[in-house]
């Protein structure tokens, strides 16, 4: 943690030379980008639930993502060595948006007598800890696919990933309560948070497969 904090204000204090400063900047758009995606993600799966639990359940992915952002980011140089990790997080994602599309179809059903704080198309009597787990299973996905993303322009700066990292997850938490309640009270706004977490999976699965600039691709092993 104090070799961390070094990175932090060693390149903090740089922030003047424009290679630092362009490194910043890369950063902070790459997570506000990503922010957003994650913030609809986590807001679509906390919708549903009473007002009381859904905060705790958007704090919840809030901390969760924070800590793995973090943790991801100490290993980030192992983690791009691992041929298909982004493909097993498209993955797990996939399995997300399929549990989140069962609980949109059959909340469907139990409209007109939600048990939540608002009237809402997504199923209200989905339970805490079901929301909890899916934050928790979308979170390690994100997290993978955030630090990944931003690693290759912060390699030489881990400060600044960090401090980046902390950036996106805060930006996250302010917007995923609105959109949850947006969700609650438009059941058709639930289908774009689907369509998001979605597409995010589909990008995962398919960068997996092919690799990037940073990372191998599965297709690698048959090479």
């Amino acid at each position: 943690m104090e070799t961390l904090w070094q990175h932090i204000v060693a390149d903090f204090s740089a922030l003047g030379s424009p290679a630092a400063l362009a490194t910043f900047v890369q950063v902070v758009m790459i997570d506000v980008l990503l922010a957003a995606d994650n913030a609809i993600v986590v807001g679509a799966l906390a919708a549903g639930l009473p007002a009381a639990d859904r905060r705790k359940v958007i704090l919840i992915g809030i901390g969760a993502a924070l800590v793995l952002r973090i943790l991801f980011a100490l290993i980030v140089t192992w983690l791009m060595g691992v041929v298909g990790l982004i493909f097993a997080g498209g993955l797990l994602l996939l399995w997300v948006s399929w549990k989140f599309w069962r609980e949109i179809r059959n909340g469907g059903d139990h409209a007109d007598g939600a048990a939540g704080d608002e009237v809402s198309g997504v199923k209200s009597a989905r339970s805490f800890a079901a929301a909890a787990w899916a934050v928790a299973v979308a979170d390690v996905s994100m997290s993978l696919d955030n630090v990944l993303a931003v690693a290759g322009a912060a390699r030489e700066h881990p400060g600044i990933l960090v401090v980046g990292l902390i950036l996106s997850v805060a930006l996250m938490g302010l917007a995923a309560n609105f959109i949850a309640r947006i969700i609650d009270r438009y059941r058709w706004i639930a289908y774009i948070g689907l369509a998001v977490i979605l597409f995010v999976a589909v990008r995962m699965i398919y960068e997996g497969w092919v690799g990037t600039d940073d990372t191998l691709g599965l297709v690698s092993l048959f090479g």
